[in-house]
């Protein structure tokens, strides 16, 4: 049966390289002749275009980015409105769905934008890493508190 076949143990013997002309190997141990790539330590980077202007120098650099921005999670005003609770912290930003939770976003400060200032008339206590001005302002001014972690 073809299931209970054994393949025989056949173990091909590696390349001898440079071991002398009867190895079939020897000579140029399978280099060729000359050139880097037949020298010790002839290795060539794989971004290397054989003398040609490389790639990343042949590219325009374009732009500029601020290694010291901090990428906050937002959470709008009316987002807040629309919630049923009074009471908010990052927990419950996080709960609600209103804030991403997991991955890079878990480690990211929370704040409140004034998206939704004209509708917003809701007294509630907000607990976050930062606010805008006008939100702050829009909270305090309905008798709510916004208190920066």
């Amino acid at each position: 049966m073809l299931h209970q076949m054994e393949r025989p143990n056949i173990k091909k013997k590696t390349k001898r390289l440079g071991k002398g002309q009867g190895s079939g190997y020897g000579h140029q141990a399978s280099k060729g002749h000359k050139g880097t790539k037949a020298r010790s330590g002839g290795k060539v980077p794989v971004s290397f275009e054989g003398g040609q202007m490389p790639l990343q120098r042949r590219l325009p650099k374009r732009g500029f980015k601020n290694i010291f921005r901090i990428e906050f999670r937002i959470v709008d005003l009316e987002q807040i409105q629309n919630s049923e609770n009074n009471v908010f912290d990052i927990e419950v930003f996080e709960d609600t769905k209103m804030i991403r939770s997991e991955g890079k976003y878990r480690l990211r400060p929370v704040k409140i934008l004034s998206n939704g200032i004209e509708s917003f008339n809701k007294k509630v206590t907000i607990k976050a890493n930062a606010f805008s001005e006008k939100a702050k302002e829009a909270i305090e001014k309905l008798g709510g508190t916004a208190e920066v972690l």
